[in-house]
């Protein structure tokens, strides 16, 4: 690769109005204004219980999640490679971001992710956003597959109304519901079942209905009048009042050196630069289908330059990473947008909403937040694509278990390494990866 090949990358990088923007012109600029505008509504008001759910799963603070999304969004949005993707916390980062909270605390989690990001951006300055696409779909289901059942696990307690946070790995999880099960409260779970069946219930009556944001009112209605008394722990019993001046300087924070500290930062920033590579070029690429999407399709290479400019800015303002949201993304398109501008209204009207009902959004029940999540779980393990790799052979259909399987047992960078280690010598030894392909 030449230098003038990362020239060329660079300036198109800093070119803030390419060809995402190529589907507004001079006559339809007013429908796509609207449409756009819509659509950020819609997403934003999705956003707002969801991006805090993930940042309590992931051992945050509510309102982090909600700087988080936002500021994701504009960062990604401006200097991304997708016209239509939507940035934001994302269960896939729940993991990682609990086990960095729970050894270091934020100003570690600042110090991986400004790390994380410069990778990112190298790897889009030297064209290697081809190298996420090499990753088999195999490994890639299972692992969604076995970060849906970490997540359903470590959030179950909350559905049950515990209150202590079950943490850990599988094992751990799972020693953990049992261990705590004198925590259990019945009305907290009918919480969650209703917080649950009402957003699967609603979003498939129409993708227009804020299902989530419904849900957790409804929810917290029931809280506040039929279950008074019950024991019901909200957000504000376990983090206080949520205030809305989100914008916060948080600095990075090296710990003391140790070499199990140098390990510790070369382990998370491989893991942040793994997930926001796979997930966002994933996006991407099925936002591209969803729109169908007939001009110029996403930029590889610029995604990761936006994906690195994320994980650099987000944190520093009291946020966390954040990468493309598959739902959130889908969501949006179904809505009706058509350029970045509905990121940028998503986030400017998450935000503005946010900073108005925060002092309502304390009130909403634990076991809520549970529910959403649960949710969200379920959502990540999808039959049909578990079907499609089992019809690819032997290979493919173990390496998706073995992926399923390790994430949730170990943690999910060792899962998913491991399962690539597996792949690359399953290739080695058939000669190629047609070879496999045939196998399989």
């Amino acid at each position: 690769m030449t230098p003038s090949t990362s020239i060329e990358r660079l300036k198109l990088f800093f070119t803030l109005f390419d060809t995402r923007f190529e589907d507004i012109n001079s006559s339809n600029w007013k429908v796509v204004l609207y449409r756009d505008f819509s659509a950020g509504l819609i997403v934003a008001m999705t956003a707002i219980p969801m991006a805090m759910g993930f940042a309590m799963a992931s051992g945050l603070r509510p309102e982090q999640g909600i700087i988080a999304g936002a500021m994701a969004c504009l960062v990604g949005r401006t200097f991304g490679g997708s016209k239509y993707q939507v940035y934001g916390p994302t269960a896939a980062f729940i993991p990682l971001i609990y086990g960095i909270m729970q050894g270091y605390g934020h100003g570690f989690l600042v110090l991986v992710s400004l790390l994380a990001g410069v990778v990112l951006m190298l790897m889009g300055i030297s064209g290697l956003g081809r190298v996420a696409k090499a990753v088999p779909e195999s490994i890639i289901i299972g692992f969604t597959v076995g970060i849906g059942v970490s997540i359903a696990l470590a959030n179950a307690g909350e559905a049950f109304g515990y209150t202590t946070t079950i943490g850990g790995g599988l094992i751990q999880k799972l020693t953990g519901l049992v261990n705590h099960i004198g925590e259990f409260n019945f009305y907290a779970l009918v919480l969650a079942l209703v917080t649950f069946v009402l957003i699967k219930g609603l979003l498939r009556i129409s993708i227009f209905i804020p299902a989530p944001l419904i849900a957790i009112g409804v929810s917290a209605g029931i809280a506040m009048t039929a279950f008074s008394g019950k024991g019901i722990i909200l957000v504000k019993d376990r983090f206080g009042s949520i205030p809305n001046n989100f914008f916060v300087f948080t600095p990075p924070v090296l710990p003391d050196w140790s070499w199990k500290v140098g390990f510790d930062i070369l382990y998370y920033v491989a893991a942040i630069v793994f997930v926001s590579g796979v997930e966002s070029l994933l996006c991407s690429s099925m936002a591209d289908k969803l729109a169908n999407n007939k001009k110029t399709p996403f930029n590889a290479d610029k995604e990761f330059w936006g994906q690195g400019l994320v994980q650099v800015i987000t944190p520093l303002i009291n946020g966390f990473p954040c990468t493309g949201a598959l739902a959130r993304t889908a969501t949006s398109i179904k809505a009706g947008a058509v350029s970045p501008l509905a990121g940028y209204f998503k986030a400017i009207l998450k935000l503005g909403m946010a900073y108005f009902i925060a002092q309502y959004l304390e009130l909403i029940p634990m076991a809520c937040i549970g529910g959403i999540l649960l949710w969200v779980a379920t959502n990540m393990i999808k039959v049909s694509e578990i079907k499609w790799v089992l019809t690819q052979g032997r290979f493919h259909s173990g390496l998706m278990i073995y992926t399923a399987v390790m994430v949730p047992m170990t943690d999910f960078l060792t899962g998913v390494l491991s399962a690539l280690v597996i792949y690359a010598l399953g290739v080695w030894l058939f000669k190629a990866g047609d070879s496999v392909s045939k196998e399989a």
